[in-house]
C-alpha cells in the first residue's frame, strides 16, 4: 500500500515485486486505501487552530491524470494543457504544511478550487498570501500591471518581496509530492481519488510528527506542539 503511493507504479510492477497477482494488489489497493486514512486522521491538523496567530500561503498544484475519454473534457485544464486535479494547498512562513484541499477538477479557475475548499472558512481571521490567481479572494496579491502601462518601482518591490516569501509554500507542495502518487500521472480518476489526497495527507502529517492533541494518550506530549 505504502509502496504504490510512494512510488505509483503500475499495479503489475507491485505484483511482480512482491508476488502476488495484480488482482491481488487491486484489491488490496481499494481495501486499504480507506483505511490508511481512517487510521491517520488524528495526524491531520485543524486549519484554523493550526494557523492561529499565523500568515498563510495558499498556492494550487495540479496532479496529473491520465485522460480517459470519459472525464476527459471535465479534467482537462486549459492553463496547463494537462487533464488532472487542483489541489489547494496551504502552508506557513516557514514552509511547514497547513492543509491539503479535496481535489477539484482542473479545468476549473483557482479561485473556484478555493471556494470550493474549506480554507476561505478556516483562514477568515488570518492574513493570507496568494499568487495572481487569487486576486479577490481576501489574499494579498502581487500587483498586476496597470492596463497599457507598466508596474511601478514600488510594484515591482514588493511584487518581489511577495514571490520571496511564496516560495516557502512551493516548498510545502514539492515535500507533499515526495509521494509519486501525487507527484506523476495517477489512473484513479474516478471516486478513489479523494481517499488517496487524504491518505497522503495524513501520512505526510504523520510523517513529520504532527498529531492532534486531541487525539492524543494522557500524558502524551509532543516536543514541536509549542510552535503551532
Amino acid at each position: 500500500m505504502l509502496f504504490l503511493l510512494r512510488q505509483n507504479p503500475v499495479q503489475e510492477v507491485a505484483a511482480e515485486l512482491f508476488g502476488v497477482s495484480q488482482s491481488t494488489v487491486s484489491r488490496r489497493w481499494m481495501a486499504l486505501l480507506p483505511v490508511v486514512e481512517k487510521d491517520l486522521a488524528g495526524h491531520v491538523p485543524d486549519p484554523a487552530e493550526v494557523s492561529a496567530g499565523r500568515i498563510i500561503l495558499a498556492d494550487s498544484t495540479l496532479v496529473t491524470t491520465w485522460n480517459r475519454r470519459s472525464e476527459g473534457a471535465r479534467l482537462f485544464s486549459g492553463k496547463h494543457r494537462d487533464t488532472g486535479f487542483n489541489l489547494q494547498v496551504a502552508a506557513t512562513l516557514a514552509g511547514d504544511l497547513r492543509a491539503v484541499s479535496a481535489p477539484v477538477p482542473d479545468s476549473r479557475h483557482d479561485m473556484h478550487a478555493w471556494h470550493q475548499s474549506s480554507f476561505p472558512r478556516a483562514f477568515a481571521e488570518r492574513e493570507g498570501i496568494g499568487d495572481v490567481g487569487y486576486v479577490g479572494s481576501g489574499l494579498i496579491t502581487p500587483r498586476r500591471k496597470p492596463p497599457g502601462q507598466e508596474r511601478s518601482a514600488g510594484d515591482e518591490a514588493a511584487n518581489r518581496s511577495l514571490n520571496t516569501l511564496r516560495a516557502a509554500v512551493e516548498r510545502a507542495i514539492a515535500h507533499l509530492k515526495d509521494w509519486k502518487i501525487v507527484a506523476t500521472r495517477s489512473a484513479d480518476v474516478g471516486t478513489r481519488f479523494p481517499d488517496i489526497v487524504k491518505a497522503v495527507t495524513a501520512l505526510d502529517f504523520h510523517k513529520t510528527g504532527w498529531r492532534n492533541p486531541a487525539n492524543r494518550p494522557r500524558g502524551d506530549v509532543h516536543s514541536g506542539d509549542e510552535n503551532l
